[in-house]
């Protein structure tokens, strides 16, 4: 079982993540009346439209994570105690992805991210519709964007 895949009760009792369950809460609300994956793809590929884009120089090998079944380009950086996220692919589909873990991740301090379970992904029907490969890059995203929470927690700029 993937890490990300949880269910929105555990996620609930975590005291210090409640700004990211109501996020998240707010997205799995948005997903709730699509009455099959079809939609919830559309939905996707439509944020990916309206996710912006990284300037092509910082689509570089720094910020490229490996593993993903498109390219996929994260930049992280620390900014007044929390984490900055920037991201972006070439597949509308994995950039509506994006879309949806910059909501939930994006400015926050490493250790509400750290100490937070993704079950959006989960029941919004991500860990049962993507095939095993975009699985796994999200995964990966996912790992990349905790690794820099641990790495960066006790950073303040």
């Amino acid at each position: 079982m993937s890490s990300w895949k949880v269910s929105r009760e555990y996620a609930a009792y975590s005291l210090d993540s409640m700004t990211i369950v109501a996020a998240q809460n707010e997205i799995v609300a948005e997903f709730e009346g699509m009455a099959d994956w079809f939609d919830v793809y559309e939905a996707l590929v439509k944020m990916g439209r309206e996710l912006g884009s990284l300037e092509e120089d910082e689509r570089n090998d720094e910020n490229s994570i490996p593993g993903c079944q498109s390219n996929v380009w994260l930049k992280m950086r620390m900014e007044n105690g929390i984490i900055k996220l920037e991201a972006d692919s070439d597949a509308l589909i994995t950039k509506g992805i994006l879309s949806l873990l910059l909501r939930v991740l994006d400015g926050r301090p490493p250790g509400e991210i750290l100490n937070t379970q993704l079950f959006f992904l989960y029941d919004i029907g991500l860990s049962t519709n993507l095939s095993p490969s975009r699985s796994d890059g999200l995964n990966n995203i996912i790992g990349t964007v905790m690794d820099f929470a641990r790495n960066n927690g006790t950073q303040t700029s």
